[in-house]
């Protein structure tokens, strides 16, 4: 009763559905003699039960394992096809009477007959034709890193004004973003440089242009240029690419560029200075400080694709009535497209994004640290015991000389506000303020600018040194001049 109300699988149904024949065959593979009945339904079930025990014994192929195998079999195609080509080559191209063999194989023997006695220098294990390819190689990338240099090294620091041996003050003028050596003081005489005695010497930071003086690290020509600088000459050294005695007289700032986003600067500073710069502007100084790789696509539309373009369209800002008529002169527009060429001379975006990122990102300096003060040794045990063996010793710190700041009223690329936190932040620095001046009008191709510049830094002019003078009259002072 259990066997007739029990269902049947459907291995058993199909099992079912076969005859049997009564006949079975047994023994070994070549023996088919009929041995005994057989029953067909029980072997057919058996067999599909086995096949089913080994289907659920065998794992799945996972994806990453089919990719394996993929990659396998095309890499065998691509093998085979590549011997293939290779009997092609071999029987159709490079046979004894074809054409290339016929003028190759002469003055290929003669070279490797000549050639064949630096085998006696090689190890027995090695290969010559390997080794001759590494040699090759070797002295190939050797030959491109050695032409790299050279085309540093044809390219000098640019000196403007009288010589190191007849020079009362030297100026160093880093240039600006979008810039580089051939800009320094822009349009300024050689004629009034040696009138005051002045050496004018100008460089290419890195990335820009193609300076030799690379090693100078230093970075945006705003206050943190300033500031390396001070840093520099207070260490007592020496730049290495030019022959600058240690010691500054002064500083000149023309419209110094602060972080936008100082947490130093007041609301109303602030205010005051994100409200005159236009909507794309805004969007690339947000893009520089927190996603500063999207610079590289705004980059590659504008002066990096080797087109010309107005000065404010290519930097996105606004210019005042001022810098909109200077910018029109013809003069500025051969000036601009030359040195906007030698800026962008390597064709790479770092730099430039470097650059931006670095106006808009938190410095690891304070202006204060620019500021005259004294610094006092820490109060605590060992500065209490120093105290009972001597008198305690202060150091005066920050710039001791004079720092001077040109600031134009209608600027609308720095705006005023910035040189209003400066002088907030640096009460001893002497600002210049100038109505009715936009951002380049004043330091842009003005003869009497550049008269006032000087006569403010240097006061009367004295022409050069003579060489009857004394060796000490010879150290001159250095100006540090971020424009």
């Amino acid at each position: 009763m259990e066997e007739v109300g029990r269902q049947k699988s459907w291995t058993e149904e199909l099992a079912s559905l076969v005859e049997d024949t009564g006949i079975r065959f047994t023994g070994g593979d070549g023996d088919h003699t009929v041995s005994s009945l057989s029953t067909p339904s029980f072997e057919l079930k058996a067999a599909l039960e086995e096949e089913e025990r080994e289907g659920e014994g065998v794992e799945s192929e996972s994806f990453k394992d089919q990719m394996k195998g993929f990659a396998k079999a095309w890499g065998e195609i691509g093998v085979e096809l590549g011997k293939g080509c290779k009997d092609v080559v071999l029987q159709t191209v490079l046979t004894d009477d074809s054409f290339i063999v016929k003028k190759v194989r002469g003055p290929s023997r003669t070279v490797a007959g000549k050639l064949r006695v630096l085998n006696d220098f090689l190890p027995e294990d090695r290969d010559p034709v390997h080794a001759c390819l590494v040699i090759l190689s070797v002295f190939l990338v050797a030959l491109s890193v050695l032409s790299v240099n050279i085309k540093y090294e044809n390219t000098p620091v640019p000196l403007q004004g009288v010589s190191a041996d007849k020079a009362r003050y030297s100026i160093v003028a880093p240039h600006s973003f979008l810039s580089s050596r051939l800009a320094g003081i822009p349009g300024i005489k050689s004629s009034l440089l040696e009138e005051f005695g002045v050496r004018l010497v100008t460089y290419d930071l890195p990335g820009f242009g193609k300076a030799m003086c690379t090693q100078i690290g230093l970075f945006t020509h705003q206050l943190w240029t300033f500031y390396t600088w001070q840093k520099l000459l207070k260490s007592k050294t020496n730049s290495g690419c030019w022959d600058i005695q240690v010691g500054y007289a002064c500083a000149a700032l023309v419209a110094p560029m602060v972080n936008p986003y100082d947490p130093g600067m007041t609301r109303r500073g602030e205010f005051g200075t994100w409200e005159k710069w236009t909507r794309r502007r805004k969007l690339m100084y947000y893009l520089a400080r927190r996603f500063p790789r999207f610079l590289r696509f705004f980059y590659r539309r504008t002066f990096l694709s080797g087109k010309h373009g107005p000065i404010d369209k290519w930097l996105s800002f606004s210019l005042a009535e001022q810098d909109k008529a200077l910018t029109e002169d013809p003069g500025f527009k051969e000036f601009w497209q030359r040195d906007v060429e030698e800026s962008i001379r390597q064709g790479n975006t770092k730099p430039f994004i470097e650059e931006a990122a670095l106006q808009v990102s938190n410095w690891p300096f304070s202006l204060t640290d620019l500021q005259v003060q004294r610094k006092c040794p820490e109060k605590g045990l060992f500065h209490w015991l120093n105290f009972m063996s001597s008198e305690e010793e202060c150091e005066i710190v920050g710039f001791l000389e004079p720092i001077h700041i040109w600031q134009g009223m209608e600027d609308l690329v720095v705006p005023s506000s910035m040189t209003d936190y400066v002088a907030r932040v640096l009460p001893s620095a002497i600002v210049h303020k100038l109505p009715d001046q936009g951002h380049f009008s004043y330091f842009y191709l003005c003869d009497e600018c550049h008269r006032t510049i000087l006569s403010t830094l240097f006061g009367e002019p004295q022409g050069p040194i003579e060489a009857s003078l004394e060796e000490e009259d010879q150290n001159e002072d250095s100006v540090i001049l971020p424009n």
